[in-house]
């Protein structure tokens, strides 16, 4: 049982990049999907979620409107897509899955965990 993000990388300030969390092992359409991240120096964040009931997705409100989170389930996958990125986005980014239909912040509530990967938003 496997939850990985890919992608990520280095952008420059307005531009885009995208997120991927895969699962193996298991089927990401019965789980609640979070993208979480961690800037230096600062405590991790819940920023992006997409529930497996009926409601959501939702993002946090700094990234409203910037970020998309969507599901592939042929793909067992669950994408992020960044824009109009900031310096401030700049943070390891995290994939998490929970067994409740419904977004939490609560990151004791998350039952798997990817690897992070790194975002860099800089000029």
């Amino acid at each position: 049982v496997q939850l990985q993000a890919s992608g990520g990388g280095l952008a420059q300030p307005g531009g885009s990049l995208s997120l991927t969390c895969t699962a193996s092992g298991f089927a990401l359409e019965a789980y609640s999907i979070a993208v979480f991240r961690q800037a230096p120096g600062k405590e991790r964040e819940w920023i992006s979620c997409t529930s497996n009931g009926d409601v959501g997705p939702f993002h946090r409100n700094s990234v409203k409107g910037r970020f998309t989170i969507s599901r592939d389930n042929a793909k067992n996958s669950v994408k992020l897509q960044m824009n109009s990125l900031r310096t401030d986005d700049t943070a390891v980014y995290y994939c998490a899955a929970t067994t409740l239909e419904y977004c939490v912040v609560e990151e004791h509530t998350y039952d798997f965990w990817g690897k992070g990967t790194q975002v860099t938003v800089s000029s």
